[in-house]
């Protein structure tokens, strides 16, 4: 790593410090599209009732705004050149998609006709307790039989345990340039080149999420078109509440089939959805 100290007299301003290569590199257009992402299908499930829980909306559309906003701060923050600190927030945007998917799996393991609250869930929402820590949840989550096949694909190699361990490097100061990392009064020659493994880390977990989320409730992707015929007193086109919405086969389109295929298939041969 190459380093230029500027000093209060230079008149190099903020975005000509960080240079072109960093204000234009297409994390922040991946990240636009998941911000864009997170707000739809969070509109999109609003409408499922979440069994298990005295809730009166769906908890996992409050998830997805949740996720958005951290989306958007680091949007906000890597503009700036605080790499060191959007790691930060990177980290809890991962724990916040494991939190997603074990409450998801533990509300479908735990609830039923004779036990119409889930305690450990219930109380969680309503302030009354907590849920378990990461490596638990992380254990639950690898044990649940739902996910079978598509667990096996996305955990095949250690780039889930190494973006962890990364996110905690930057979280800790765990090495003097994760430090540096968030001077953006440094010129850093090779600044973008961390955007880009930023870039990798931000699309494993995004597709990871993804992936379990399409597995274990499919039908939270349905486009409006079904029951928006219903609303209205139309007969619905034949097949239509298996069409996907259009910001999911687009961000399907543009990341998993683009990053892994193997994953794509996959989820195609594992759902009543229609994906091209």
């Amino acid at each position: 790593m190459k380093l230029t100290m500027i000093n209060d007299n230079d008149s190099i301003n903020l975005g000509l410090n960080l240079g072109e290569a960093y204000t234009e590199h297409k994390v922040f257009e991946r990240l636009k599209e998941y911000i864009d992402f997170y707000d739809s299908v969070s509109f999109l499930v609003m409408g499922y009732h979440t069994s298990g829980t005295d809730a009166m909306s769906n908890i996992d559309t409050y998830f997805f705004t949740s996720m958005k906003g951290t989306l958007e701060s680091i949007k906000d923050i890597l503009l700036k050149g605080r790499i060191n600190d959007s790691y930060a927030l990177l980290r809890k945007f991962y724990d916040s998609t494991i939190i997603n998917i074990y409450t998801i799996l533990y509300l479908k393991d735990n609830f039923s006709t004779e036990t119409l609250f889930v305690e450990q869930i219930n109380n969680w929402v309503n302030g009354n307790g907590s849920i378990p820590r990461y490596p638990k949840m992380l254990e639950y989550i690898k044990k649940f039989e739902r996910l079978g096949d598509i667990y096996i694909l996305v955990q095949e190699t250690k780039k889930y345990k190494n973006i962890r361990a990364r996110c905690d490097d930057h979280v800790h100061y765990n090495f003097y340039w994760n430090l540096l990392l968030n001077d953006n009064e440094i010129h850093i020659e090779d600044r973008q080149k961390f955007l880009n493994v930023f870039l990798s880390d931000l699309d494993a977990i995004f597709i990871q999420h993804f992936a379990y989320l399409f597995y274990i409730n499919d039908y939270y992707m349905a486009s409006c078109d079904y029951t928006d015929s219903l609303d209205m007193g139309l007969r619905p086109e034949e097949n239509s509440q298996y069409w996907v919405a259009g910001s999911v086969q687009d961000i399907f389109d543009k990341v998993i089939k683009a990053k892994r295929p193997d994953i794509a298939e996959a989820i195609k041969s594992n759902t009543l959805m229609t994906l091209s």
